[in-house]
């Protein structure tokens, strides 16, 4: 076992000082008395009753969360399939551009992505608003949700669908039974992937989103360009004590899983 070192404790706590000081100092002064947010007024909750009462952050929120939840389950479904194509396809017409095409929003600037969706929305006669958001989302997420399909669809023993089919199971039923239930961790991490984007996102957004739908991303950004209000440091902090309850949540399921897993190993083996 590698032993800690100087060099290596400083380093460690140099980022993690980097990374949660800046939360930890937003979580503080949400709770400031004072409007401004540099100057200590005394502890109160006021900010987080007024941003339960600001009707315009309210209305972003929910755009935001249905905007995620709707794309990231079309890109979930496209980019299974997608994923599907390209590990059990073979070799087919076409297949360079087909992947080039699947990965190519991966490595493409958001800037581009976001201008090149206006402008086929423009052409099209289509009103932004909340339905452009929702294909612009699902466009690029659905490539990382391929990129984590596909791993696992890569590594997967194909033995197991073969002796479905050899059972009487049609191609469509080895694939509802046998393969889906196998990568479904996978199909579930690609599905919170690219909910964590949607929620995320704000420069594709801020290109396809129209005056009826505004994005609580948009919504934060276009705030702060006028000063931060202590709102924002409430908003923060609700999102921060979200993703840390997500967080702990995902551990500790991830912890039993792997302690049944364990369980059952060990009882197949006294078994044996």
């Amino acid at each position: 076992m590698r032993r800690l070192t100087w060099f290596n404790a400083t380093s460690l706590t140099l980022g993690f000082a980097f990374l949660y000081i800046p939360m930890i100092v937003v979580i503080i002064y949400s709770f400031n008395e004072s409007r401004l947010v540099t100057v200590w007024g005394g502890f109160s909750t006021k900010w987080y009753g007024e941003l339960l009462q600001n009707e315009a952050f309210l209305d972003a929120a929910w755009v935001t969360f249905k905007v995620g939840f709707f794309s990231s389950i079309i890109a979930t479904i496209l980019g299974t399939m997608g994923a599907y194509v390209l590990v059990r396809g073979g070799r087919f017409y076409g297949r360079t551009l087909f992947s080039g095409m699947i990965y190519a929003p991966l490595v493409m600037p958001e800037v581009i992505t976001g201008l090149s969706l206006l402008l086929l929305f423009i052409s099209i006669g289509l009103d932004r608003g909340l339905f452009t958001i929702i294909l612009a989302h699902a466009t690029f997420s659905m490539c990382y949700v391929s990129v984590v399909v596909s791993s696992r669809l890569v590594s997967f023993d194909r033995s197991v669908e073969e002796a479905a089919l050899d059972l009487g199971c049609t191609p469509f039923e080895a694939f509802r039974l046998v393969t889906l239930p196998i990568i479904a961790p996978a199909v579930i991490s690609g599905w919170l992937l690219a909910l964590t984007l949607s929620l995320d996102d704000l420069v594709i957004a801020s290109f396809v989103a129209g005056p009826s739908a505004t994005t609580l991303p948009i919504k934060v950004f276009s705030s702060i360009r006028l000063g931060v209000s202590p709102e924002i440091n409430a908003l923060s902090t609700i999102l921060i004590g979200l993703v840390t309850i997500g967080t702990i949540m995902a551990s500790l399921s991830t912890k039993r899983a792997v302690m049944r897993r364990e369980r059952a190993e060990r009882m197949a083996e006294q078994a044996g």
